[in-house]
């Protein structure tokens, strides 16, 4: 895999960048550490006024590093919220993607941000195409594993990370312990921004996918790399090209999202009472 820099300056320290975020969010809303961080894809918007106590909130391109979201339906801010529990979460309702051609040092830079702010758990969402004709659209599905079909990677150097369970297993059973419903799929990232094709996405069956996207991974790899346990949870907006009798459309990703919302909302806000 190649550490794609289009468009980036390679020499720019992205571990540095992301300090120097950290130290921004820090000064600007006086607070020591975030405990928890969340990326909201799309879909996953709806309902994030109820997930803690509000703190302080800026777009995300006020902080260092960070660029506004190009995708509909993602908010493109940074919201602090206090939790039940008394920790501090960080949420970024919106994401850059690789297709974007930032380079994948933008792509994982949120993670990174967060990370470096003190945060240990990181919660991302997305919303995808599903592969089971048993999982409705509307559904939300853990993720247990991944494959990164980006051919990119965020990790600079020969720095190895162990990927065995880059989904934290306790993670996954303290969400069932919030919806008992909810089952686990493996996620396909294609590079995007084109949806899949009826062959690619047999292709990602055949390899074991159940569920394919253009986000998460790169992020994934990221947190992982930085200690942070990850819990991954997609939502099904669409039924794959070649299962889907319809054309693929964004904006049926947030209709299903919006009709979703309350059930998101719901699980986010149980996780984070439980973390």
């Amino acid at each position: 895999m190649t550490n794609d820099t289009t468009q980036t300056n390679e020499s720019t320290d992205p571990y540095a960048a992301a300090q120097v975020a950290a130290t921004a969010i820090r000064d600007r809303f006086g607070i020591d550490s975030i405990d928890v961080g969340l990326v909201l894809g799309s879909g996953w918007k709806s309902g994030v006024d109820e997930l803690g106590e509000p703190l302080a909130e800026c777009a995300l391109e006020e902080i260092p590093g960070f660029l506004p979201p190009v995708v509909a339906g993602h908010g493109g801010k940074l919201i602090l919220v206090r939790t039940p529990n008394d920790k501090i979460a960080a949420i970024l309702t919106g994401r850059t993607h690789y297709y974007e051609k930032r380079g994948v040092d933008a792509v994982a830079h949120g993670v990174r941000t967060l990370a470096a702010a003190g945060a240990t758990t990181m919660v991302l969402t997305n919303g995808c195409g599903g592969l089971d004709v048993e999982i409705a659209p509307g559904t939300p599905v853990l993720l247990r594993d991944h494959i990164n079909l980006t051919g990119a990677t965020p990790l600079v150097g020969a720095r190895f990370v162990d990927l065995t369970d880059a989904y934290s297993p306790r993670l996954r059973d303290l969400a069932r312990g919030v919806d008992p419903s909810l089952t686990e799929g493996v996620y396909v990232q294609f590079p995007g921004p084109d949806y899949e094709t009826p062959a690619e996405v047999r292709m990602a069956g055949i390899m074991g996918g159940t569920l394919v996207g253009m986000s998460t991974t790169l992020e994934t790899i990221a947190a992982r790399e930085a200690g942070m346990e990850v819990l991954g949870i997609s939502l099904v907006t669409n039924q794959a090209a070649g299962i889907s009798p319809e054309p693929l459309d964004h904006h049926e990703v947030l209709e299903m999202g919006q009709a979703a919302g309350p059930r998101l909302a719901a699980l986010i806000k149980g996780i984070l009472e439980a973390i």
